[in-house]
């Protein structure tokens, strides 16, 4: 192969077949067999084949794009990978355009498609995952030979990755409130749809499996992902509790659900970090500006989005197939006011 972009009429000349039958399976029309198909996609990706992109209005070429869909449009976390994505893209020469799933897999199926619909570049894709969770999308991408980077692993799929390794970072949390004096920890937990949510609760496992304490099977509070899901998690959960039967620390999923935590302890007359430390999750930007500060991992979400934009482009303008990447960052705890030793005055 030439070190120029393979075009239909390569792949065509290397299946060969015509150039029409080429564009019947990249446009799933019938008139194909199955076998025919399966030999066209597969040369398709032996040349790493992508169809030309749509022309802008006038004929001229359109600007290079790329897609990322996110999970929630009110998260500030992926406010900051987001501003990481779209520098990135801007340094290369893309536009970053923007879609949130709201932890929706039929948005974010619809998201996809309307991203390839318009004939961006590659993809940038926080996914939806659950019992319920169909990968059908991702797979096509795939089929399609459509470059997209996952900010989670989705297992069974192969695709290049950008993560956080959640599991090492919360069991340091953990083991951060073990040298506080702390023994009795509960974890408010993220939504069943996010792999970071389920990541983050093996790591609260590891640090107790390493350590002399015991961790009941009620110390997992299923909280979810945004404020009032913490608020409502800490009235549920503290609110029948006397002082004697409470912990005396909280972990969460992330800083939205510890501030909404925070606040619902407050109204309960419980003090943080007097009576229950709190360690968030991410390290939002907006922590550093507020009354009470809290204690969180932080996550570098700006290099997070920036990576994974290089990582994109760099699978987009190959001319040759590449393998696929996982990179992991890692966590650390950033100490704020929301907690303290339980043996200081």
């Amino acid at each position: 192969m030439t070190s120029e972009r393979a075009t239909i009429t390569d792949v065509a000349r290397e299946a060969g077949v015509s150039k029409a039958s080429v564009s019947a399976v990249m446009n799933e029309k019938p008139g194909v067999s199955e076998q025919t198909r399966a030999h066209v996609l597969a040369v398709m990706s032996r040349l790493n084949y992508r169809p030309a992109r749509p022309a802008a209005r006038g004929g001229t070429r359109a600007r290079r794009s790329l897609g990322l869909v996110i999970k929630e449009m009110d998260n500030p976390y992926y406010t900051e990978v987001a501003s990481g994505a779209v520098a990135a893209g801007r340094q290369l020469g893309y536009t970053m355009v923007v879609a949130s799933s709201e932890g929706d897999y039929e948005s974010e199926r619809a998201a996809v498609q309307v991203f390839c619909d318009h004939g961006v570049d590659g993809l940038i894709i926080t996914p939806v995952l659950g019992p319920q969770s169909d990968l059908s999308h991702l797979f096509e991408l795939q089929r399609r030979n459509v470059p997209f980077v996952l900010l989670e692993e989705v297992r069974g799929v192969r695709a290049s990755l950008v993560d956080i390794e959640n599991v090492e970072a919360s069991a340091q949390a953990v083991e951060f409130l073990f040298g506080q004096g702390h023994v009795h920890i509960v974890h408010f937990a993220g939504p069943e749809y996010s792999m970071h949510s389920r990541e983050r609760i093996d790591g609260v496992y590891r640090a107790f499996s390493g350590s002399a304490h015991s961790f009941g099977p009620d110390a997992i509070v299923r909280a979810g992902a945004h404020l009032e899901d913490g608020y409502r998690a800490g009235l549920e959960y503290f609110g029948p509790l006397s002082a004697a039967q409470r912990p005396t620390a909280v972990t969460c999923y992330n800083d939205l659900v510890a501030l909404g935590l925070m606040r619902a302890l407050t109204e309960l007359g419980i003090s943080v970090p007097g009576d229950v430390s709190v360690v968030g999750f991410d390290d939002l930007q907006l922590l550093d500006y507020l009354g009470v500060s809290l204690t969180s991992v932080h996550v570098p979400k700006f290099e997070m989005g920036h990576r994974a934009t290089e990582m994109l482009i760099r699978h987009i303008e190959t001319h040759e197939p590449i393998p696929p990447v996982s990179h992991y960052l890692s966590g650390r705890l950033v100490l704020r006011g929301s907690t303290r030793e339980l043996h200081a005055p």
